[in-house]
Parts: structure tokens; C-alpha cells; sequence
């Protein structure tokens, strides 16, 4: 990833064969001639250990990326969550328009006179010519052959209609 630019003087004395044979003038073959080498090792001469600034610093900014790409992530992943979150919102809104509505028309069928005088013959506050009664849920449907029944009269269409409203059609007429 990162070259060393400068080679040191271990380096070079190091890679010439020749410079070991030398005799240093004091009578120690083996060692190279010029100035004495450090008592230490130079670990910048070692390309696994040696961490150079360049090294730290490419570390330094690889981690700060790093970091900025995951934040940016996150935010991009609150974004996306936030609109999700309004798209159901006006869903919703959209649900309970449509629901106000329906009972705003409900409260206006309700609020009719003729519904409400059919609910009070139901408490018993019908006329006083009105003979007051009630059907139970599961009261028997009409024989075919009945009075006011469609099976009776010549080419009409049978209608699939409940027990209940048959018994309401032929006690108060058919519905308008």
C-alpha cells in the first residue's frame, strides 16, 4: 500500500555483500565500515512493525471514512423510515375521511323522521290503531306459496331477501 521512499544506511550495507568483508580498521571483519550503527534497531527500517506517519495517517483517515459512511447510512435508513411512516399517516388520513363520511350519512338517515318514527314502534310508541310486535332473529322464513309472496304471482323473479324483511313487507308495504 505504501512505499518507503528513502532507504537508510543499514539498508544498503546490508544488501552489499562486500561491505561485510571489510575490515573496519580496528580489526573486526564483518562489520561495515563508516559510522558505528545504533545500538538499537530502527523499527521505520522494518516494513512489517515500521508504522510511518503515512501509515497512521492513511489508518486515521480509512477509520474516519468509515465512520462518515456508517453515520450517513443511519441517517439515510431514519429518512426512510420517516417517509414510510408519513405515507401511512396519510393512508390513514385517507381512511378516516372516507369513514367520517360514512357516518355522516348514517347520522342524516338517522336523523329522517320516518326512521325515527319506525324505531319508536319498536319501543311500543307506535299509533294507537298500531298493534305493537317483534320478530326474533331466528324467526322461520315464508313458505313459498304465502300471501304477497312473488312465488304467487305469474312470471315474476324471485328475489333472495331475509326472513325479517319479508315479514316487513307484508306488514307495512314495500319500501320506497
Amino acid at each position: 500500500m505504501f512505499q518507503r521512499l528513502r532507504q537508510t544506511l543499514v539498508d544498503d550495507t546490508l544488501d552489499d555483500p562486500a561491505a561485510m568483508l571489510e575490515d573496519d580498521g580496528q580489526g573486526t571483519p564483518g562489520r561495515p565500515s563508516g559510522p558505528p550503527s545504533p545500538a538499537a534497531p530502527d523499527l521505520a527500517a522494518l516494513p512489517i512493525i515500521g508504522i510511518t506517519r503515512r501509515r497512521m495517517a492513511g489508518l486515521v483517515g480509512a477509520l474516519l471514512a468509515a465512520w462518515i459512511i456508517i453515520l450517513f447510512a443511519r441517517q439515510v435508513g431514519e429518512a426512510s423510515a420517516a417517509t414510510t411512516r408519513a405515507d401511512q399517516i396519510a393512508t390513514g388520513n385517507t381512511e378516516r375521511q372516507a369513514q367520517v363520511a360514512a357516518l355522516e350519512r348514517e347520522l342524516e338517515a338517522i336523523a329522517r323522521q320516518r326512521y325515527i318514527v319506525q324505531q319508536a314502534r319498536g319501543y311500543g310508541l307506535g299509533s294507537e290503531r298500531e298493534v305493537s310486535f317483534s320478530l326474533v332473529g331466528d324467526a322461520p322464513a315464508l313458505p313459498e306459496d304465502a300471501p304477497g309472496s312473488a312465488a304467487v304471482r305469474v312470471g315474476a323473479t324471485i328475489d333472495d331477501v331475509t326472513p325479517l324483511e319479508r315479514w316487513l313487507t307484508v306488514l307495512f308495504g314495500p319500501s320506497d
